[in-house]
């Protein structure tokens, strides 16, 4: 087998460095190198209608310097059909031109939305447990959609402006060069203006997404059922209703500080390019004073109109290079998300298991959230063996580790130290549909989707039957009350299942779990937030679903692992007692302690909560039991 990197993820800081410009257009340019073809193509529609645009101008001086003049009918009718079919082949070039470069827009807007969900896919519980979900959502909706002009129209628009502007520059020189060395005078002028404004806003758009998905993230934990549930009980509606406001206020201000980000510079080269024309005139009504060249009607006229038609494209392209700037904050934005360290990967040539036996083993497995700063190992030393059919119980105090134990099994986590196979092969070595297949969790905190109860027990096979469906539920202790329900396995869960109460909502997982049909079970504290009632009902679908199977049970109840074939204690992340029920009870030590515990807990009616005591990262943490607020039944 190969060696295994031993890698933690970190998060980048938020003020990292910023890339150098010219490597992040380029990284920005490879993101189109799929739709060369189109884009070619679009180059070829942008040099034909800038050539067709100023050809107009030269048909306008024919049509003042020889048709007029010398009552040259024919020529006359010919210039102004030349002309007006010169407008007709602009637009429809540039309505082409529109189709392929938005395409091709939306195709790339559509590769790096699904290139990110992809990559937030593959990192580790460590990132979700840092990041708000707010924040997750601000970058796939918000950055990505605030580049939706820079892909679809920036590109086009600067190849476009561009060839119009070099097109009528060439042109004005034909005509007088003397004339277009005073219309170019102040460009430089003009372009350093623009990239000033250029940064200035990117620097305020950075400041302005920032913000955005800090009030997405206020939205999204808020405005759920939990937030919702929290926020009236606690009484705190109205201030998270002044938190929200305060929040939008910061964006109003950076709305508008972008937007007027170096307006007045900008409106000022306007006003500068709108009043060139007057300075041409003037030019050349001094040169002819002063006894220089005459220049002709036709000519000047011409001269004014390719001057005209340098204004707007000028103008779009310095304003083209404002957005572009503006821009890279967002595509940077998006690229800390792709380029975001993925340590749990598939190895390149995978192991395959076509069938699995179910034999768990732990062979010194060590565990660090924080292998560089973490003082002490939240697992240590770990030697266990669960044979193919067998159960293995691990109990232990909060904070011991044995949720992080249970999760190196599916590669939740990679180890920092030994190795977990599953059949003797390392679990790092197998790929990651034959992990997925072979092992099922189900834990303490049930997720269902907001779809109805039939689709959340198909998300573990697409294609089950209803008879397959519905025979899971029974299995699960589940189905009877789905049938009492009036829409039956068409009724839709709610938000997170709150339509349902905790035991229905585990029950909903282990049919779930069961219809998924996985050779190894990991329980995670399935019962430990239920009511005695409830435990007995959820305790018998349970018992449904580990017949047969590899099972390694978290146990906070003690009272579910007593027939398990080994029980592991574990304390500070060791191994601190192992063997049966009986065995653990005869030596009286710390297993028997925690017997003797749930006992008094039974008599006095209290019970420790189940969440472990875990660091930031790591897996779980502290739950807000709403369901105690309102009822949850249908």
């Amino acid at each position: 087998m190969r060696p295994h990197d031993q890698s933690d993820w970190t998060p980048p800081p938020r003020d990292s460095g910023q890339p150098k410009e010219p490597a992040q257009l380029r990284r920005i340019l490879r993101l189109f190198r799929p739709y060369r073809a189109r884009l070619a193509l679009v180059g070829l529609l942008v040099g034909a209608a800038s050539l067709v645009s100023v050809a107009s101008p030269f048909l306008l001086k024919e049509i003042l310097d020889t048709a007029i003049p010398e009552g040259r009918t024919g020529l006359l009718s010919l210039l102004a059909l030349g002309m007006i079919a010169t407008a007709v082949l602009t637009s429809v070039f540039g309505v082409l031109q529109t189709l392929i470069s938005t395409t091709v827009g939306q195709r790339v807007m559509h590769d790096l939305r699904t290139g990110v969900y992809e990559q937030l896919q593959r990192m580790p519980l460590a990132f979700f447990t840092r990041t708000r979900t707010g924040e997750v959502q601000s970058r796939i909706a918000n950055d990505i959609g605030g580049m939706q002009a820079t892909v679809t129209s920036t590109a086009t628009s600067l190849v476009s402006n561009l060839t119009a502007v070099v097109a009528t520059v060439v042109a004005m020189l034909a005509l007088d060069w003397r004339l277009t060395v005073v219309s170019l005078l102040l460009l430089p002028v003009f372009v350093w203006i623009s990239r000033r404004v250029g940064r200035e806003r990117k620097a305020i758009t950075t400041q302005r997404q920032k913000q955005m998905a800090a009030m997405a993230a206020t939205v999204t934990e808020s405005l759920s059922v939990s937030g919702i549930l929290l926020g009236r009980t606690m009484g705190r509606a109205d201030s998270l209703t002044t938190s929200f406001a305060e929040e939008s206020e910061r964006l109003v201000d950076l709305e508008v500080r972008s937007s007027m980000a170096g307006r007045w510079r900008m409106s000022t080269i306007g006003i500068v390019m709108a009043a060139m024309p007057a300075l041409i005139y003037w030019a050349a009504g001094i040169a002819l004073q002063s006894g220089g060249p005459a220049i002709s009607l036709g000519t000047l006229v011409a001269f004014v109109s390719l001057q005209q038609g340098l204004f707007r494209p000028a103008v779009s392209l310095l304003s083209t290079g404002v957005q572009m700037q503006t821009s890279l904050a967002l595509f940077q934005r998006i690229f800390e998300y792709l380029d975001l360290p993925v340590d749990i990967t598939e190895p390149a040539e995978p192991v395959r298991l076509a069938k699995v036996r179910g034999e768990v083993r732990f062979e010194k497995v060590e565990f660090r959230y924080d292998p560089e700063g973490q003082a002490r190992p939240t697992l240590d030393g770990i030697d266990v063996t669960v044979p193919a059919g067998g159960s293995l119980a691990v109990v232990g105090p909060t904070g011991s580790g044995k949720s992080t134990l249970s999760y190196l099994v599916p590669r939740l986590y990679d180890v920092t130290g030994g190795r977990v196979t599953l059949d003797g092969v390392d679990v790092r070595d197998l790929d990651f549909d034959t992990l997925a297949r072979a092992v099922g969790v189900v834990s303490q905190e049930t997720y269902l989707f907001h779809a109805s109860v039939a689709d959340n027990l198909r998300f573990a096979k697409p294609d089950a039957t209803d008879e397959e469906i519905e025979a899971a539920a029974r299995a699960a202790q589940i189905h009877d009350h789905i049938a009492s329900l009036p829409e039956g396995y068409d009724t839709l869960v709610g938000e997170r299942g709150y339509r349902f109460s905790g035991g229905e909502k585990q029950r909903l997982a282990i049919a779930r779990t069961i219809l998924r049909d996985p050779p190894v079970l990991i329980l995670d504290e399935a019962t430990s937030a239920l009511d005695t009632r409830t435990e007995h009902a959820v305790q018998q679908a349970i018992d449904a679903l580990s017949a047969g199977r590899t099972t390694i049970t978290i146990a906070h109840r003690l009272s579910t692992v007593r027939d398990a074939d080994q029980i592991v204690v574990l304390e500070a992340g060791h191994i601190a007692e192992r063997g049966t029920h009986e065995e653990l009870l005869a030596r009286d030590g710390r297993y028997a302690a925690l017997v003797r515990r749930d006992a008094r807990a039974a008599v006095t009616g209290t019970v420790e909560g189940p969440a472990e005591g875990r660091p930031e990262g790591r897996p779980g943490g502290e739950q807000t039991n709403v369901g105690a607020v309102v009822p949850q039944n249908v």
